[in-house]
């Protein structure tokens, strides 16, 4: 087992789908532990007969949102050790053949945030990949002058990423928001904010529809509504650092 990079999917109602994606998970890495976050739908039934000592399931009682299920796991990391943690989607949507390439970048560059950039297959609505153009930009502009030696934030709410878990755990304990749907882009801002290099890799990502078990819980309204305040708030955090920054890159 790895003694440092654990794999982390947090999971809400995604039915057969979560044991699919955690067996392929399993199979690439050695340590994966699976956050259930209220699910109702018994997805976590099959993953209570795992036996395996680098395999953790986490079973939260009441839906709280994708950030605030990785937060509960990510404290649980730390105390035993782990140092970073690469987190994926529980739908199939993520690779988990890249596993070992994203934790073998974050071996190399333990400083640095290793982002999945998508690769978009001929299926992905196209409102979803232009929609997500938006929230790229102001998160390009929310991190002016903040990557540094690193690449420029390639894709803001691509979850297939590792993280290091001490600078995460930094700035959620200073936030009472990055608990739902903005946690991904949130996150990856404000610790280009604390100084962590990005390092941008491309990966594929599946949108699966109803016949293969894809399952979304991405509401357009209230969920553009939640990145919207998020981005708002950034925006603020970003003027305010604005002299800062701009001494910074006056000086020689």
């Amino acid at each position: 087992m790895s003694r440092t990079h654990l794999v982390i999917i947090p999971s809400y109602d995604t039915g057969p789908r979560l044991a699919e994606t955690v067996a392929g998970a399993r199979a690439a890495w050695p340590t994966v532990w699976v956050v259930v976050d209220g699910s109702t739908d018994g997805s976590a039934a099959p993953l209570r007969a795992i036996e395996d000592p680098g395999f953790r399931l986490i079973e939260r009682p009441v839906n709280g949102g994708k950030g605030a299920a990785l937060h509960e796991a990510l404290e649980a990391a730390a105390r035993e050790g782990f140092t970073h943690a690469l987190t994926m989607d529980a739908d199939g949507q993520h690779p988990a053949g890249r596993i070992a390439d994203f934790m073998a970048a974050s071996h190399a560059h333990p400083r640095a945030m290793v982002l999945g950039t998508p690769v978009f297959g001929p299926e992905a609505p196209a409102l979803r990949v232009r929609g997500r153009r938006v929230s790229n930009w102001w998160a390009g502009l929310e991190t002016l002058w903040s990557t540094r030696g690193g690449e420029p934030i390639g894709d803001s709410l691509f979850g297939f990423r590792v993280y290091p878990i001490a600078p995460l755990l930094a700035v959620m304990r200073r936030s009472r928001w990055m608990r739902r749907y903005d946690f991904d882009a949130e996150a990856v801002v404000r610790l280009a904010w604390a100084g962590l290099p990005a390092l941008n890799i491309p990966a594929e990502v599946r949108y699966l529809d109803r016949a293969e078990g894809g399952v979304s819980h991405f509401r357009y309204g209230r969920d553009n509504l939640l990145l919207t305040g998020m981005h708002t708030r950034l925006m603020i955090g970003f003027i305010l650092r604005l002299p800062a920054l701009l001494l910074r890159r006056g000086r020689p």
